[in-house]
Formats: C-alpha cells, sequence, structure tokens
C-alpha cells in the first residue's frame, strides 16, 4: 500500500507545466497568476472566503435550463426537494474527492493519476474538459445576450456577436489572474449576486403568480424516478465539479474537517441552484419561454432595474466561468502538453469561441442541455467512483508525492483496470439515462476494487 510521503524535492524535475518547487513556493506570497501543478504550499483562501467562492461561482444558467426542462414532470413543492437532494449529494461527493487535494494541495490531474497512471489521467481529463469548455461557451453568450439587451435598453445599440466577443476576450483577462483573482472577483460579488436574485425570483412570482399556482402548485407531479432524475439533473449540473474539486480544496487553508466541508460546499450551493432552477421551472412553465434573457426582459417592466437584472446575468457568467470552466481544462491542458498556465487559459478561452452556443439557447435547447448532462454524467460518475475507492479503500488516505511526480515511477503508462472500471460504468449508466450518475457508482467502484486486488497488470499501481 502507498505510504505518505511530502518531501518534494524528489518530485521538482517530474512536475508539469510551469511547476516550481514546493520549497520554494512556500517562501513567498503567491502572486496573481502563478499557478502549477506543484503541491500547493500558500494557500490563499479562509473558510469564509472559500464558502463565497463556491457561492459566487454556481450561479450557473445551466441549472436555470435543467428547471425548465423539468416543466410538466414535478410540482414546486418536489422541485424544491429535489434541487435540496441534489445539493446535499453533490456536497458530499465535493468533499469526499476533493479530501486528497485538501491534505496534500495537489491538483486533480495528479491526484488521478494513482488510479489512471500518468498517460491514463489524459481519459478523465478530457472527459471532464469537454463539458467545461461547452458550457463555457454556452455561458458566454448568455452574459453576451444580457450585456447587448441591456445596450439595447439603454442606447439603441444591438450587436450581439461584437458583445460575445468582447466579453470573452474580457473573461480570458480575467482567467489569466488565476486563484488570486477568483478569490477577490468571487468574494467581492457574491452579495450583489444574492440580492439581484432574491429580486429576481420576486419579479417572476409577482407577475406570473396565477400561472406559476396553476401549472406547478396545483399539479400532482410525481415522486417516482422522474422525481430522481430530477434530482441528479440538479447535481449533474455540479458534477464536473466533483472530478477536478481538487483543484479548489488545496487554495482552502488548513484545519477543516470533512463535516464541514461538506457543509459549506452544500450550504453555498443551494441557495443559487434553489433560486436558479425555481426561476427556469416557474417563467418556463408560466410561459414556455426557456431563454433567459426573454425571461427577464418579460418580467421586469422596470428599464433601470432590466438593465442592473441583465447586467447581473452576465456578471453571474464571469464569476462562474472562471472558476468552474477555466481552471479544470487549463490544468489539463498543462499536465498533457506541458503548456504554461497563462497560455492554457487563452487557449480554453479560445476553444470556447468553437463550441457554437448560439446554437445551444435555441427554444429547443432545454431538451439537448438535459441529454448532454444525462450523458457526460454517464462518464463522470464512474470516474469519480474509482478516485474514491482508490483514495479511501485502496490507499487509505495515504499518499506518496514523489511517486505521483515521477512519470518513470509505478504510476507509470495508463491504469487499464480503472479505464475498464469506467467503461463498465457507462455502460450501465446509460442503459439507465435518467438516473445516469447514480447507476454507473457502485458497478464501477466494486470492478476497480477487484481488478486492482486481483488483477496482475494492475499491481504496480498499488504502491
Amino acid at each position: 500500500m502507498a505510504t505518505q510521503n511530502i518531501s518534494n524535492s524528489a518530485a521538482i524535475p517530474m512536475q508539469s507545466g510551469n511547476a516550481k518547487s514546493a520549497n520554494v513556493a512556500g517562501s513567498h506570497e503567491k502572486k496573481a497568476g502563478e499557478e502549477s501543478l506543484a503541491p500547493q504550499k500558500n494557500r490563499i483562501m479562509g473558510r469564509v472566503s472559500y464558502f463565497l467562492a463556491w457561492f459566487g461561482g454556481c450561479v450557473s444558467i445551466g441549472t436555470f435550463t435543467m428547471g425548465s426542462s423539468i416543466v410538466g414532470t414535478l410540482n414546486l413543492l418536489q422541485a424544491c426537494i429535489a434541487i435540496t437532494i441534489g445539493c446535499f449529494s453533490i456536497g458530499i461527493a465535493l468533499a469526499l474527492n476533493g479530501a486528497a487535494g485538501y491534505k496534500y494541495g495537489i491538483p486533480f490531474m495528479v491526484q488521478a493519476r494513482s488510479s489512471f497512471g500518468f498517460v491514463g489521467t489524459r481519459f478523465p481529463g478530457m472527459v471532464r474538459a469537454v463539458p467545461a469548455i461547452v458550457w463555457y461557451g454556452f455561458q458566454s453568450w448568455i452574459g453576451a445576450g444580457a450585456l447587448n439587451a441591456a445596450s439595447a435598453a439603454l442606447f439603441g445599440f444591438d450587436n450581439l456577436v461584437l458583445f460575445f466577443v468582447v466579453f470573452q476576450f474580457l473573461q480570458i483577462g480575467l482567467s489569466i489572474l488565476g486563484f488570486q483573482g477568483i478569490k477577490w472577483l468571487e468574494n467581492i460579488g457574491s452579495g450583489f449576486i444574492l440580492v439581484a436574485l432574491v429580486y429576481m425570483f420576486y419579479s417572476v412570482v409577482n407577475k406570473f403568480g396565477d400561472e406559476i399556482t396553476t401549472n406547478l402548485v396545483n399539479v400532482e407531479g410525481s415522486w417516482g424516478l422522474p422525481f430522481w432524475g430530477a434530482t441528479m439533473l440538479f447535481l449533474g449540473v455540479y458534477s464536473t465539479m466533483m472530478l477536478n474539486v481538487s483543484d479548489y480544496s488545496r487554495e482552502l487553508k488548513e484545519g477543516t474537517k470533512p463535516g464541514w466541508l461538506t457543509v459549506i460546499y452544500s450550504m453555498a450551493i443551494l441557495p443559487c441552484t434553489i433560486f436558479m432552477g425555481l426561476i427556469g421551472l416557474m417563467v418556463s412553465g408560466a410561459t414556455g419561454i426557456s431563454d433567459p434573457i426573454q425571461v427577464f426582459s418579460s418580467a421586469v417592466d422596470n428599464t433601470p432595474l432590466l438593465v442592473i437584472t441583465l447586467l447581473f446575468i452576465a456578471f453571474a457568467q464571469v464569476t462562474t466561468n472562471v472558476l468552474n470552466n477555466v481552471i479544470p481544462p487549463t490544468y489539463i491542458l498543462m499536465d498533457v502538453f506541458k503548456l504554461k498556465f497563462r497560455t492554457s487559459t487563452i487557449l480554453v478561452g479560445l476553444l470556447a469561441f468553437c463550441t457554437f452556443p448560439w446554437k445551444l439557447v435555441q427554444e429547443d435547447s432545454a431538451a439537448g442541455l438535459q441529454l448532454f448532462v444525462q450523458t457526460y454524467s454517464a462518464f463522470l460518475g464512474p470516474i469519480f467512483a474509482v478516485m474514491v475507492v482508490d483514495y479511501f479503500i485502496l490507499r487509505r488516505r495515504k499518499l506518496d508525492l514523489d511517486k505521483l511526480y515521477d512519470e518513470n515511477g509505478p504510476y507509470k503508462g495508463i491504469n487499464y483496470g480503472a479505464v475498464i472500471a469506467v467503461v463498465v460504468g457507462a455502460c450501465v449508466a446509460l442503459t439507465f439515462v435518467s438516473v445516469s450518475l447514480y447507476a454507473s457508482l457502485l458497478p464501477a467502484g466494486i470492478i476497480y476494487y477487484l481488478l486492482m486486488q486481483y488483477w496482475k497488470p494492475c499491481q504496480r499501481f498499488r504502491y
């Protein structure tokens, strides 16, 4: 079994990207944009700051769309409970898979080496990167649309393509500041986000109250498979983050117990998810509209308040993108292609242009995005199961950092046991697509454990 070894000197030559010696990193304050795959020593977030970062980073328009997608399936009470279950489930998952990053200061791509191998990490890395870049493009288009609508209301100037290009390059500029920039952006913006969400919720209820009562309150709904499928949808919006949560937990200062971490994650995610999910559900149920820009334009009659609301939508896309959709693929590119942090963030921003987000915001996009979440969750669930079994059961929460940074050590190449477990788990998940993530966990975890215990090619990865 692996043993704990936190001596980093032997690891330095093997680090990817612009990694620096952990001993050197510990001797100065980390500057903006100074990110690497080395074990993190300069942790910059306390509990409150970390909570606010997650709060500000989870205002996802994807949650709004998931709310729209369950119209006709659940009533308002069932939707509230489904969202709550989904948020607390993801909170537990984040605490579990972020434990290694929090303890050792390592990012997702380094953590995954113990289960997938150095080359094998490209598989979970790319599975994580693709949804992030798609959501990045999607949410950037929404943010640009909000700015364009505000401009049209105030000045009569309407050019969505121009706003999209400018907005995307603004986000790229913010992204290269790294976690120092993310910390202040999320912490300062959280208060504005909360006030704006409460106001938008009030506006929607005030304008569509009768329709909401008729279409969403006084209906039977379902407590069966559709209900549990809905919990997975709201969990699935954040399921990408449960893979790379170590990218964030390595920035949290030491001294927080697992139970408190679960509370931090759950309670940071829940308010935004409740507001955004219910707003999407209520407005789509009352009007049939799923485009959030059209929704808020029709819900707010006062021009100054409409502009403020639209600016909030744009700002929320920035806070969500820089935390959840930029950092993961950036670190993955750093590891796979040995790029520097700033180069990777710029490349990720440019790739978001290639996702054709204007296609994803069409009226029929809600069903397509729902299928997209269900499909990628089918692969994220098994990867999560493999990593949790590897860290908690096989290694008993002890990692050897020298080996994790040694490309020619026992983790060299690909651990096919992990790949097989993920493929089997994904096949099971796709058979039960409405609850794909739930269905994938046990098959993937059990198969990985058995292969690591009894299949000879997996034995060297045990050490």
